[in-house]
């Protein structure tokens, strides 16, 4: 064909539709489709004839002429037959289970990768609710002893009515709690700027220290970036190994494989780090607020220029819309990679000559890029930590694609980052009192080295 095709895709590789195919000779058109291969089954054994002998209501071959009945399928068998009728099913059963066991890893999922039986006195020490087993059905509790019905709302659902309030009391209460947690947070100890993966994470470990004061910046509406799914917005995480004893201490369950493990969908670890994180008195999450720009005092990052995220869209068609500001004692952006609202911590320390280049990420490269995030996550300048995949903009890493670990584990290492800059216990330095993470402290030795792809 001379005429281009149009196309959503970046190669030109669909075929032309059915339409716009020159017509072709009848005798070739049973061609144009390729030969489907055949459709396998497993062969099944047959359910196994009742005896003549077993018959309770013997019927004459004469009358059952003259008196058909419809067939109603093959009766239940008496227990003797049916033992006999198992020996004689063991052997198929026994091959159908050694071809299902044959079967990749992933079409057989466990539970933290340990077997069911051995899960009970694994989750005990997980502090994670024990795995339900097949054999429970056949542990001798009957079901509805064991399946008792929940217990109704605490409340007549067929007449239920509100307590009356004003509507200026609701106006009061949302105002003056939010005002007041703007005083608060005027002046903090942390702003990280960002409400992704690697932020969350990041305000997760540093709000363990309940003397530090943590206020987290989010553009949009709905914190979490893009961690509400997987990738292509499919819905499981994949997490790769050691990055999973996050997930641990989290508790949040998952699908062990060999060296990573997949959450049954995304939404599970955002939902979950956030429920733990807002909980505690020493968070605030600012969203549908957006980080307009820097506080640099003495070539140090001393805050950030804080509006309404739907104020900096409209800069271009409002004018005099000042902001509000928020200082610091250290800011960390985890701003994502680049993109309307990406990267928008380095890209302003550009900006303002206080580093060179920002050369952007580099090509997919999963087991170079999650290695290089973490190792690149790091005090760029005075008073500004850089983590995430922020630091593959800094640094030209590449890209990770649909794997998270390296978000989580580059967010703790910002934060203990952040507690050593603030003279606090921290990981880093030998000082952290709590629980330490193996692979936080493998993760812990400063490079400035840009990483090759």
């Amino acid at each position: 064909m001379d005429a281009t095709l149009p196309h959503s895709g970046p190669f030109n590789s669909y075929p032309p539709p059915p339409s716009t195919c020159p017509p072709a000779p009848r005798s070739l058109r049973l061609r144009y489709f390729p030969r489907r291969p055949p459709l396998r089954l497993p062969y099944i054994l047959p359910h196994p004839r009742r005896p003549p002998s077993l018959s309770s209501s013997p019927v004459s071959p004469t009358r059952e002429k003259e008196n058909p009945r419809p067939n109603p399928g093959p009766p239940p068998l008496p227990p003797t037959t049916a033992a006999a009728a198992a020996r004689d099913l063991s052997p198929m059963a026994a091959a159908i289970a050694s071809s299902l066991s044959s079967k990749p890893k992933l079409s057989s999922p466990s539970f933290h990768g340990a077997p069911l039986a051995a899960a009970a006195a694994a989750a005990q020490s997980l502090r994670l609710p024990a795995p339900r087993s097949s054999s429970a059905a056949h542990s001798g509790v009957s079901m509805s002893a064991a399946s008792s019905p929940p217990p109704p709302p605490p409340y007549d659902l067929k007449a239920f009515r509100f307590d009356p309030i004003k509507e200026s009391i609701v106006s009061r209460e949302m105002t003056r709690r939010y005002m007041m947690d703007m005083i608060t947070y005027a002046d903090t100890d942390v702003v990280v700027v960002g409400a992704g993966s690697a932020g969350l994470s990041c305000a997760y470990e540093l709000s363990k220290n309940p003397d530090v004061q943590v206020a987290i910046i989010e553009q949009s509406v709905s914190p979490g970036g893009g961690a509400w799914l997987g990738g292509q917005l499919f819905s499981a995480m994949v997490v790769r190994k050691p990055a999973h004893r996050f997930l641990d201490e989290l508790e949040i369950e998952y699908d062990e494989q060999d060296n990573y493990v997949v959450i049954k969908h995304a939404a599970l670890f955002t939902s979950t780090i956030m429920s733990k994180l807002l909980a505690r008195p020493n968070v605030k999450l600012f969203n549908a607020v957006a980080a307009e720009d820097l506080i640099v005092k003495n070539n140090r990052v001393g805050g950030v220029v804080t509006n309404w995220a739907l104020v900096s869209m409209n800069h271009d068609t409002q004018s005099c819309m000042d902001p509000n500001i928020m200082e610091a004692k250290v800011v960390v952006s985890s701003c994502g990679h680049d993109g309307p609202f990406g990267a928008t911590g380095v890209k302003r320390l550009k900006s303002i000559g206080m580093i060179d280049t920002v050369p952007g990420m580099k090509a997919l490269d999963m087991n170079t890029a999650e290695d290089a995030i973490v190792g690149l996550t790091r005090e760029v300048v005075p008073g500004m930590i850089v983590t995430g995949m922020e630091v593959a903009e800094i640094d030209g890493a590449p890209r990770m694609g649909p794997t998270f670990g390296a978000m989580m584990i580059s967010g703790q290492k910002a934060a203990h980052l952040a507690l050593k800059s603030l003279g606090l216990p921290n990981a880093l330095d030998g000082s952290y009192a709590g629980s330490i993470h193996p692979e936080l402290i493998l993760a812990a030795a400063d490079s400035a080295e840009i990483v090759d792809a």
